[in-house]
């Protein structure tokens, strides 16, 4: 019986040795796909700059480079969840009040008052600070809104104060957005432009080094194709068809 329960014993904790790997394998790849930013400020100009590459910046003279609490990477976004209980006494409200008149006057006018909403907004995409790569990268908002938008009301998104999407959802491309610090903005408006409710976030942008410098690369290589004589460019088109048939 004991030579019997041995070896069950051993397969138990070496099952338990390939669980204990596993998670650490899985705990140290989330750990690196998270990069540090770092932030550069010129001690001249005062400009600051956003990188996950400080070694650019270290050996620049007048350059003051710092960490910041700021990741990058593929993280998925993680929604936060609204709160479940609702307020009774926020929701649309209509009053009528009557007016008694006397026989010989016209009949009675019933005025109708509404009380707005009080709207609760969450950001769930981007669900806190984070950096993004340009331009290759594309700034998705969502936003979550209890209760319901009622008749008349609407939501909007602004990214630095500039209007960019109607609705809960927007999706912004980096090409064209300079390095840095930027706001995105959840608003929700009544029909005559009334703020009910708003909500913001920070995001930063930070240059796609990799990128930038292939494209220079594919810059250069376009200028100096430019610059060859017309039998230059046959033989090097000649070339490179031998070089695809030979592959």
């Amino acid at each position: 019986m004991t030579l019997l329960a041995k070896p069950s014993f051993l397969k138990s904790r070496i099952r338990v040795g390939l669980w204990t790997t596993v998670a650490l394998a899985s705990l140290c790849t989330s750990l690196t796909n998270a990069a540090l930013i770092y932030k550069v400020v010129d001690e001249q100009t005062g400009q600051v700059t956003f990188t996950d590459r400080p070694q650019d910046y270290e050996q620049q003279a007048g350059k003051q480079v710092s960490q910041t609490a700021i990741t990058t990477g593929n993280e998925t976004s993680r929604s936060t969840s609204l709160n479940t209980t609702t307020n009774s006494n926020t929701s649309r409200q209509s009053s009528s009040a009557s007016q008694t008149v006397t026989a010989t006057e016209s009949p009675a006018i019933n005025t109708k008052v509404t009380t707005p909403v009080n709207y609760q907004l969450v950001i769930t995409e981007p669900s806190e600070e984070r950096a993004y790569r340009r331009p290759v990268q594309n700034i998705d908002v969502n936003v979550q809104i209890k209760p319901a938008l009622q008749a008349g009301d609407s939501a909007r998104i602004y990214f630095d104060d500039k209007e960019v999407a109607q609705g809960l959802s927007a999706s912004i491309a980096t090409v064209d957005v300079l390095p840095g610090a930027h706001t995105i903005k959840a608003v929700v408006q009544s029909e005559t432009g009334q703020t009910l409710e708003q909500i913001t976030r920070t995001v930063y942008v930070i240059q796609n080094t990799t990128t930038l410098q292939d494209n220079k690369r594919k810059a250069a290589q376009l200028l100096a194709y430019q610059k060859l004589a017309w039998y230059q460019k046959l033989m090097l088109k000649l070339r490179q068809q031998e070089v695809a048939q030979s592959q």
